[in-house]
């Protein structure tokens, strides 16, 4: 039962990612799940359901791909998350963030609206902790969220420019 939920999830949020919000239908997302109408009603009986599950599953594999591996060769830990995330904006989101184009496709929705929070507040916990920033989740945050908003514009330029604010907030912090 998990494995056709994780299966379901993962085949909804390529459609979402490829296709936007209100372009699929439930036929082209039940066959991007690779399952039968019945079995994806079965596990998602809504189409909210299946933007929240596509969601969560892209949040665990966004935080996967971010921040495990990171190399011990001496690279700035920050360098490195800011790396992977310019590595996730090349392969999985040249559009831009599908959190935050879930939530401006239904703007009222509060559970889209507290997974777009939850999201990008692991993701400045978990950069701040393993960078030993633990009190600049904030400052952290505005430079990810920067990286990928300028990633479609910029692209690499943008993994510099944030590298060099990292610098500075590293600089920066009391010793």
């Amino acid at each position: 039962m998990k494995d056709t939920k994780a299966r379901i999830a993962a085949g909804l949020e390529r459609a979402f990612a490829e296709n936007g919000f209100s372009e699929p239908n439930i036929d082209s997302l039940r066959e991007a799940a690779g399952v039968s109408l019945r079995t994806l009603y079965k596990y998602m009986p809504s189409r909210e359901e299946m933007v929240l599950s596509a969601l969560e599953h892209r949040h665990r594999r966004y935080m996967q791909l971010v921040f495990d591996d990171l190399p011990s060769d001496g690279t700035p830990v920050l360098h490195a998350v800011l790396d992977c995330v310019a590595h996730w904006m090349s392969k999985e989101a040249s559009h831009g963030c599908l959190f935050h184009a879930a939530v401006a496709s239904a703007p009222r929705d509060e559970r889209l609206r507290a997974l777009l929070a939850k999201h990008k507040s692991e993701v400045a916990e978990k950069a701040s902790e393993i960078s030993g920033l633990q009190n600049r989740q904030g400052e952290i945050a505005l430079i990810v969220e920067g990286l990928m908003q300028a990633w479609p514009l910029y692209g690499e330029a943008a993994t510099r420019s944030a590298k060099k604010l990292c610098d500075t907030l590293v600089n920066d912090a009391p010793a």
